[in-house]
């Protein structure tokens, strides 16, 4: 068990600390001049039981708030340091407001320098402490008196005696994750190199094991490991831990960084959370709004955006809402985890709040589905049950994300009942509940129906097109499982690279067909300038009428495109220019395929109206998109059949 103590400044703090283990914590000159912690200081004692308590001893300077939370974020238990002459005083209250914001449920209180105070005060102290706790998670606590500089003082050891029977209760850690530890030390030894510290959140961590550092992304290789500062081959969640590390400099690593399994490295610089703005914050939260966050031993800047469509703009004094925080580099983070906001000039504690969604995305960040997923995340966080995740993920989720959302290695998710699974590239896939695959289903089919009513001429969407259509943010290989389902049950038929529905098709009589064919010789004879409906009729002698007709038939059959009214192209001619396009659309600018009408004109001879002409035709079909006055070809679009 970490606990971590919290109080004013020179309430004692340190001295405790040292009652409780035999360690002085105040380890640098300044420290021991002062007579004051600047620093997080660490101490370790053993238990009746083999096991090893742990205490992080932080400062109490209302300017080193920012150490005290990077100490308090790795803890288990709260040790409320109060003394006893002074009483409460502003730290007590603003730590005490950072455990709860942090999410530590659990604690104790220490009534330090009772020599100084006589029974009335002592009384009176107690009192107020208890009725400061009253309205906190606290409320409760047990108080011990003590008297830390005298030796073999029997408050100090009642409490150390009561932090030992709650270290053998206390809850197994999630040694069953992926590991996660919060660095909050960085040093060097001769002989060993490179040292982080800090407190392991989850997961377990052996000699030899390969790490990532966060952000940098830096593949480092476990030497040799200290758990609660004695040699170990491994360490786990719940432990501080002193990893000697090979394949990164001290340099490259600060206090706020993270040491993880490579699954959970990925970062982001967008975080959804639920926020709780304090009663007594002293400002309201607006758009764009700069703080200071907390989280795990980090302390980064960020701005706040509202994500509550029906909450306003302005988070007020007292309120909970989501919110997402954007910083200005990468951080890391899963669901549930805990920080700390200050205000923009770091002078005042003003709320905090757990994540969410660690990735928040930039765009679309307050529509229904967001909601949804972000509940479905909420559930989670309360329940840590990963089938909510799975039921709210209306377009599939990827098996590594899942496994990076719950820290559950991807062999611990195990087979889930109606969910299908998408193999992609690697070891990855696609996870989709039947009723949202079953939604999907039927919203492909819908959307098909209704382009046929609004094109009827046509044979259908590309493949590609009615993705977008359809859903524009669905995975490709998804789309494509559920394009070929479709086909196989069906539902939906593919004729090249489109798609129809079954009822959407004609057949040509014996006469028909033998016009179809004299007509498309004519168009395939044409070139990229073929001849009207008009010049047609009248070239082969049919009325005008009956050509236009049975070129709508052919363009149902894919075997003729209309580019405009009475204006047909023979198949193997656009399929032609639209290769053409592709390629000197990458030749005028390379990474961005993009043509405009006069490069076009200038390719294929053709006048510039007929040039335009064709472009359009190209956007209409979706095989490329208007940008101004260029035509950008869409990277997921293939003429040939691409399923």
């Amino acid at each position: 068990m970490i606990v971590g103590t919290a109080g004013h400044i020179d309430h004692g703090k340190t001295t405790l600390t040292r009652a409780l283990t035999g360690v002085d914590t105040d380890r640098l000159k300044e420290e021991k001049a002062r007579g004051i912690s600047i620093e997080l200081g660490y101490a370790y004692t053993p238990l009746p039981n083999g096991d090893v308590l742990g205490l992080i001893d932080v400062p109490g300077h209302e300017k080193l708030i920012h150490t005290m939370a990077a100490g308090a974020s790795g803890i288990d238990y709260a040790l409320l340091v109060v003394a006893a002459d002074d009483g409460i005083m502003p730290q007590t209250r603003e730590h005490l407001a950072i455990l709860e914001m942090l999410g530590i449920r659990h604690g104790v209180v220490a009534l330090t320098k009772i020599d100084r105070a006589d029974a009335q005060r002592i009384a009176e102290v107690e009192s107020a402490v208890s009725s400061l706790l009253e309205a906190t998670v606290f409320a409760g606590a047990k108080i011990f008196r003590t008297q830390a500089g005298m030796p073999g003082d029997a408050g100090v050891s009642a409490l150390k005696q009561h932090l030992a029977d709650v270290a053998r209760a206390i809850p197994q850690q999630h040694e069953q994750r992926l590991f996660r530890l919060a660095i909050d030390r960085v040093f060097t030894l001769s002989g060993q190199g490179t040292i982080i510290a800090g407190t392991a959140l989850a997961g377990s961590v052996a000699i030899g094991d390969t790490l990532q550092l966060a952000p940098s992304g830096d593949t480092v290789r476990v030497r040799s490991i200290h758990a609660q500062n004695r040699a170990a081959d491994s360490g786990h969640a719940g432990q501080r831990l002193a990893l000697n590390i090979a394949g990164a400099d001290k340099e490259r690593i600060s206090r706020g960084d993270w040491v993880l399994a490579p699954a959970m490295a990925q970062c982001s610089v967008r975080l959804d959370v639920d926020l709780h703005l304090l009663a007594e914050a002293g400002l309201t939260l607006k758009p764009w709004s700069q703080v200071h966050v907390h989280l795990g031993a980090a302390h980064r800047i960020a701005h706040v955006l509202m994500l509550d469509s029906d909450g306003g703009d302005i988070i007020a004094p007292g309120q909970h809402a989501r919110a997402q925080l954007v910083f200005e580099a990468p951080v890391h983070a899963v669901p549930g985890d805990r920080f700390l906001l200050r205000n923009a000039q770091a002078t005042r504690s003003i709320g905090g709040g757990q994540v969410l969604d660690p990735f928040g995305p930039e765009r679309k960040r307050r529509t229904a589905a967001r909601k949804s997923w972000l509940d479905a995340l909420s559930l989670y966080v309360d329940t840590n049950d990963t089938a909510l995740l799975l039921q709210h993920s209306l377009l599939g989720l990827q098996r590594s994300l899942l496994a990076r959302l719950s820290h559950l290695p991807t062999e611990r998710l195990g087979a889930m009942k109606d969910v299908t699974e998408v193999r992609l590239r690697g070891d990855d896939a696609i996870l989709i509940s039947q009723t949202a695959l079953d939604a999907l289903a039927s919203r492909t089919v819908e959307s098909l129906r209704l382009f046929h009513a609004q094109f009827p001429d046509e044979i259908g969407p590309q493949i590609a097109r009615l993705r977008r259509i359809v859903e524009p943010d669905l995975d490709d290989a998804l789309w494509r499982y559920l394009v070929q389902a479709l086909c196989v049950s069906g539902a939906l038929v593919q004729q090249g690279p489109w798609l129809r529905l079954p009822e959407h098709a004609t057949d040509l009589q014996p006469q028909e067909q033998a016009l179809a064919d004299k007509l498309l010789a004519s168009l395939l004879a044409a070139q990229y300038d073929p001849p009207w409906v008009r010049d047609l009729a009248r070239e082969h002698g049919v009325p005008e009428t009956a050509v236009r007709e049975l070129l709508r038939k052919l363009a149902m059959r894919a075997q003729a495109y209309q580019i405009v009214r009475d204006l047909f192209y023979h198949p193997q001619r656009v399929a032609e220019l639209s290769q053409l396009i592709k390629d000197i659309a990458a030749e005028q600018t390379p990474g961005n395929a993009a043509i405009d009408a006069a490069g076009f004109r200038d390719a294929t001879g053709l006048g510039r109206k007929r040039a335009v002409q064709l472009l359009e035709f190209f956007d209409r079909v979706g095989y490329t998109r208007r940008l101004r006055d260029t035509h950008i070809v869409r990277a997921d679009s293939q003429w040939q059949a691409d399923v």
